[in-house]
């Protein structure tokens, strides 16, 4: 009996971890990420930020095809997925991301993190999937937030702080 009321109170604890949060987002950015390695870094570097736990990934691939130009970069995290598209022919670029999680995190730091794209004007849908499609009131930060743009050897250094972890 004891091990049956265990094993209820875990299950009614990992309900309520489960958030079934989506954002989805579309910006114009005036600096796409365009190499690959860059862009595992920085989505490594995001899925940390937002408190997940890495599963796979991420991997990225740069795609030449006239028309369709441009960069994709995929995690798969504990709690579900993130993406990012970039189509870089056009001025300014197009990014669309897409972070979907059961786990609770902060939009603005995804807005944050966002930035160092140098971020135009963005559009977004932020979505409670956990009972059909329930769209949430948010708004990012009103402001374009700094940016920082990173030298070699601080990403190398993050990078192995990452993977001595």
């Amino acid at each position: 009996m004891l091990v049956l009321l265990a094993f209820h109170k875990y299950r009614l604890n990992m309900t309520k971890l489960l958030e079934h949060k989506h954002i989805i987002i579309r910006a114009e950015a005036n600096n796409p990420p365009k190499d690959e390695t860059f862009a595992i870094n920085s989505l490594a570097n995001l899925i940390e930020r937002i408190d997940m736990k890495l599963l796979m990934g991420p991997f990225a691939k740069y795609v030449e095809m006239e028309g369709n130009r441009g960069l994709t970069v995929a995690a798969i995290i504990e709690t579900s997925h993130i993406v990012l598209h970039s189509w870089d022919e056009t001025t300014p670029a197009i990014i669309q991301l897409d972070v979907y999680t059961c786990g609770a995190f902060d939009p603005n730091t995804v807005f944050e993190w966002l930035q160092q794209f140098d971020i135009g004007k963005v559009d977004w849908k932020y979505i409670d999937r956990e009972h059909g499609l329930q769209e949430l009131d948010y708004t990012p930060p009103a402001r374009p937030l700094p940016t920082h743009n990173y030298t070699t050897t601080e990403i190398v250094e993050a990078m192995d702080s990452i993977l001595s972890r």
